[in-house]
C-alpha cells in the first residue's frame, strides 16, 4: 500500500525538516509490512525559506513532492491541493509543525487495514486554557444542533483517507470549502481514536482570533441554510408582535384618546428592530456572498512552483 503524506506548509522553515526526518522514520517502520511512503508538501505562499527547504528536500528524496502558491491561498486551498497531487492508496493529512504526532501513522494504519476508510485522530483538551476549551465545547454543541454532519469537538484535519474518499472529497468542487465538514458529509466507514495534544516545537500558531471566529462562522454556513430559515422565523414572529402592539396602541387610543408620552418605546424598538435587521441582512449576505464567489469559478489556488510534471493537473 502506497502512502501519501499531505502536509500544508506556512512559514515552516525551521520545522520542515525535523519533520521529514520523523515521517521517514515512520515510513521505514512500515517498509517491512509492505507499505511503501510519499511525501506531498504544499507551501501556502510562505514568506520565510520554506519553498528553498521543500526543494532541498525534494532533491536529497526522490519520494518528496512540493508545490509552492503564488500567494497565501489558506489552509483549504493548501489541503486541496496536496489531496489533488496525492497518488497513494490512502492519504494521511497532518500539520508540518509536529502538532500532529508522525507516530501516530502507524496506528492509523493498523486501522485501514482493518477495514476503515476514514480513520480520525481526535486529540485531548489537555494544556489548553480554559477559555478556549469551554469555548469550543459550547460552539461544536451549538452547530451540531444546526448543520446536517456531526462536527467533533477535537477531530481535525490529522486523519487517515482511504482513496475513495479522497476521490469523494475532490469530486466535490465548491470554492467556499470546510473539510472538517466535507470529510464527515461523504461519509463511508469511520473510526476515532485519542491522542494527548502536543506542543508546537516552534514558532507561534497563524490562527489568530479573527481567523478562528470565520472558520466557526464557515462551518456554520457551509452545511445547512437553518440562519436563513431562523431570520425568516424572526422577522415573521417580529411581525406578528407589531400587528399585536400596533392593535393595542389603536385601542389605548380608542378609550383613552391620543397621548403623548411613549417616546423611549419608540425609540427602544426602532432600535432594537433596527438591529434585528441588520443580523438577518449579515446573514442574508453572508449566504449570497458564498454564491457570488462560486459563480465566478476562480480557481482555489495558482502554482508558482512545483516538482511536479503537469502543473495544470493540479488546478481543480
Amino acid at each position: 500500500m502506497l502512502i501519501s503524506i499531505v502536509a500544508p506548509c506556512y512559514n515552516e522553515e525551521d520545522v520542515i525538516e525535523r519533520f521529514h526526518d520523523h515521517v521517514q522514520r515512520v515510513a521505514e517502520e512500515l517498509l517491512p509490512r509492505g507499505h511503501d511512503m510519499e511525501f506531498v508538501y504544499v507551501d501556502d505562499g510562505s514568506r520565510d525559506r520554506t519553498l528553498a527547504v521543500l526543494m532541498r528536500l525534494a532533491a536529497q528524496d526522490s519520494r518528496v513532492r512540493y508545490v509552492s502558491f503564488s500567494r497565501n491561498f489558506g489552509k483549504e486551498a493548501a489541503l486541496l491541493a496536496g489531496l489533488h497531487h496525492a497518488s497513494g492508496d490512502c492519504v494521511v493529512v497532518m500539520d508540518s509543525d509536529l502538532q500532529h504526532p508522525p507516530e501516530l501513522i502507524t496506528r492509523m494504519v493498523d486501522l485501514r487495514e482493518q477495514g476503515f476508510d476514514q480513520v480520525i485522530a481526535k486529540r485531548t483538551r489537555s494544556g489548553d486554557k480554559v477559555l478556549r476549551t469551554v469555548t469550543a465545547r459550547l460552539y461544536y454543541r451549538f452547530v451540531n444542533r444546526l448543520v446536517d454532519v456531526e462536527l467533533v469537538d477535537g477531530a481535525g484535519d490529522f486523519r487517515l483517507l482511504s482513496r475513495r474518499v479522497v476521490d469523494a472529497v475532490l469530486s466535490l468542487s465548491e470554492y467556499n470549502r470546510f473539510s472538517k465538514g466535507l470529510f464527515a458529509w461523504v461519509g463511508f466507514a469511520a473510526t476515532t481514536f485519542e491522542y494527548e495534544n502536543a506542543v508546537r516545537e516552534h514558532g507561534r500558531s497563524s490562527w489568530s482570533l479573527r481567523g478562528l471566529l470565520n472558520y466557526g462562522i464557515d462551518g456554520l454556513l457551509s452545511f445547512n441554510n437553518r440562519p436563513l430559515r431562523a431570520a425568516l422565523y424572526l422577522g415573521m414572529a417580529l411581525l406578528l408582535c407589531a400587528g399585536l402592539y400596533t392593535a393595542w396602541i389603536v385601542g389605548a387610543a380608542l378609550v383613552n384618546g391620543v397621548q403623548t408620552p411613549g417616546y423611549v418605546t419608540v425609540i427602544t424598538a426602532v432600535t432594537a428592530l433596527s438591529g434585528v435587521q441588520m443580523t438577518m441582512l449579515g446573514v442574508i449576505g453572508e449566504y449570497t456572498g458564498r454564491i457570488y464567489y462560486e459563480a465566478k469559478r476562480r480557481p482555489h489556488f495558482l502554482v508558482k512552483a512545483t516538482n511536479v510534471r503537469r502543473v495544470e493537473d493540479l488546478i481543480p
